[in-house]
């Protein structure tokens, strides 16, 4: 029996995954990542375990249907030249898995751990219309609105490094060591929803605004609004802002903002931004803009995917640019080119080459030029 219960929940998790491979444009899907290169002879587990399956009790395909497993792993080999030394090593960058469980048609929960980190993201969904997506209620801890870019998973990224070094630092993925890192998440609530078949999403958070796993750190809640608008097939346009409050992390003054040691501060972000997407170009950008205390940083980033022509192969490119403090003059340009190769749907292999013009890494501006050969490993099963 057991034998069969696995079987069944492997089939039926394989075959949704099969449907979901191809997104429907025609739909409103901005955080769904894309398939690029499904085989549409490769045969399904559903169809290879289709006469188990007919055997199997009614329960049993009721539980598999209700259950949806997921995981990826990026693995990397980077190499840096900054300041004239070099550096080099082999890096698991994610090791992701998650399981969202359907209870009812309109009720569900969602678990993620990184096996490389810590626990991402646990919430519960509630929808108030049935086979509708006017609304919906989500309570626990998840992936904030702020910019266009932090809802979107790694595996749909154009670049290794993922994210622009705007929204990194700005949505509190790690690079702003006063804030600490939440990896784009944060616990509280959310209402979101789309309307008029689509063209239109909104998505309202209520946010603790502190990093993840842990209880506020004050008594200010951090609010996020993000609106998205497609007129037209392949076209996204994205607005976001988030209100709040931080509080520095660090037990010394922040080298890049000038905020004290366990100093709180206002701590508000704006974005407006976008994507295009067809047959011969994936493009999206962004302007970012924040305010800490009386620091305030800002910059943009366009970056994209050419297909080649050969089956799998496309170029990817990226400009950036986002200055820390812009009183301070703490700009820094960044730019990717490079290749990736989708060996089989949604798994790949990337080389790229990085320049920056400067660097935060320790928490201090560095000015100075820096080069970097990234070539990353993703496999991913849905």
């Amino acid at each position: 029996m057991m034998a069969a219960l696995c079987a069944l929940t492997i089939a039926n998790t394989t075959a949704k995954a099969e449907e979901n491979s191809v997104i429907n444009k025609e739909e409103f899907t901005p955080n769904q990542e894309s398939s690029y290169h499904p085989d549409p002879e490769s045969k399904t587990m559903k169809q290879v375990l289709a006469p188990v399956m007919e055997k199997a009790p009614d329960w049993t395909k009721d539980v598999a249907d209700r259950i949806k497993l997921h995981g990826y792993a990026q693995g990397a080999y980077i190499f840096n030249r900054a300041n004239g030394e070099n550096s080099n090593g082999f890096n698991v960058k994610r090791v992701i898995f998650w399981v969202d469980a359907r209870i009812t048609q309109r009720w569900s929960f969602s678990f993620m751990h990184d096996f490389s980190s810590v626990v991402q993201e646990y919430y519960t969904d509630f929808s108030f219309f049935k086979n509708k997506k006017y609304l919906t209620v989500r309570f626990g801890q998840f992936k904030h609105g702020y910019s266009y870019e932090n809802p979107l998973s790694p595996t749909s990224m154009e670049t290794v490094d993922v994210y622009s070094e705007g929204v990194i630092y700005l949505a509190g993925c790690g690079s702003d060591h006063m804030f600490g890192t939440s990896y784009g998440r944060e616990m509280g609530l959310a209402l979101f929803g789309e309307a008029a078949g689509g063209k239109f999403a909104y998505n309202f958070q209520v946010l603790n605004g502190c990093i993840i796993n842990k209880m506020d750190n004050n008594n200010q809640k951090d609010m996020v609004l993000r609106l998205e608008y497609r007129p037209v097939k392949g076209l996204n346009i994205v607005a976001t802002g988030q209100l709040g409050r931080g509080q520095n992390q660090l037990n010394h003054e922040s080298p890049l903002t000038g905020i004290g040691a366990d100093e709180r501060y206002i701590r508000n972000r704006y974005s407006v931004g976008g994507a295009y997407d067809c047959k011969w170009i994936r493009l999206h950008g962004e302007y970012l803009e924040g305010k800490d205390g009386t620091c305030i940083s800002r910059g943009g980033y366009l970056t994209g995917s050419i297909p080649l022509g050969l089956k799998g192969f496309e170029s990817v490119f990226s400009y950036d640019y986002f200055n820390y403090n812009v009183a301070r003059g703490y700009g820094q340009h960044k730019a990717v080119v490079g290749l990736q190769y989708w060996f089989f749907k949604k798994c790949r292999v990337q080389a790229q080459y990085v320049y920056k013009s400067a660097d935060i890494g320790s928490g201090n501006y560095v000015s100075g030029d820096n080069h970097g050969i990234q070539v990353q490993l993703q496999v991913r099963f849905n």
